[in-house]
């Protein structure tokens, strides 16, 4: 059970740093946006590259910030009753819709590996008149699309273990937070 607790902290751990790290690509993407509104109604000067970079990054944050996101419960849920349910009646109903969860992330890895392959084997090229290679970015999606699964797969074995013994997992950050807040 050691080894479980400690490959899942891992899995937080990742998601937690990768999270971090790619929170700063959307301001790199803020001022690229900014250059390209001061350059083009500033000075008439529009540029051909801001809108792809833009895209590019936030479409990185957003990917590889999936995980992050899934680690903190932060994705959208219809709390109507969910909220009011005990912790293992939640935890059920978390396990029931993991099946639509991997069905969804195992499409995700199983084309974004098939993407990412065939854009890295022909390095692969934007069409636009700036024409940046795409096929860094086809492989964060795979990766990205990678981490979220592993992310799930987390939360997964945390609500099956919920489920069954009517006992909350609590990760090491939230025993931190759960002390300081007392």
């Amino acid at each position: 059970m050691r080894i479980l607790a400690s490959v899942l902290n891992a899995i937080d751990n990742i998601s937690e740093w990768t999270g971090r790290v790619v929170s700063f690509l959307i301001a790199i993407a803020v001022v690229a946006m900014s250059y390209e509104v001061i350059a083009r109604y500033g000075f008439g000067a529009p540029t051909i590259w801001s809108y792809e970079v833009s895209y590019f990054l936030c479409g990185t944050a957003m990917i590889i910030g999936g995980a992050y996101a899934l680690r903190y419960r932060s994705h959208v849920n219809v709390d109507i009753a969910y909220a009011r349910f005990p912790p293992r009646a939640k935890a059920v109903l978390d396990v029931v819709s993991s099946v639509l969860f991997f069905a969804f992330v195992g499409i995700l890895v199983w084309k974004g590996a098939g993407f990412a392959w065939k854009s890295l084997r022909f390095l692969e090229h934007s069409d636009s008149l700036w024409l940046p290679p795409l096929y860094p970015f086809k492989v964060v999606l795979f990766i990205g699309a990678c981490l979220i699964t592993l992310q799930g797969l987390a939360k997964f074995i945390r609500d099956l273990t919920t489920a069954v013994t009517g006992r909350e997992v609590i990760t090491e950050k939230e025993k931190i937070t759960r002390r300081e807040t007392v």
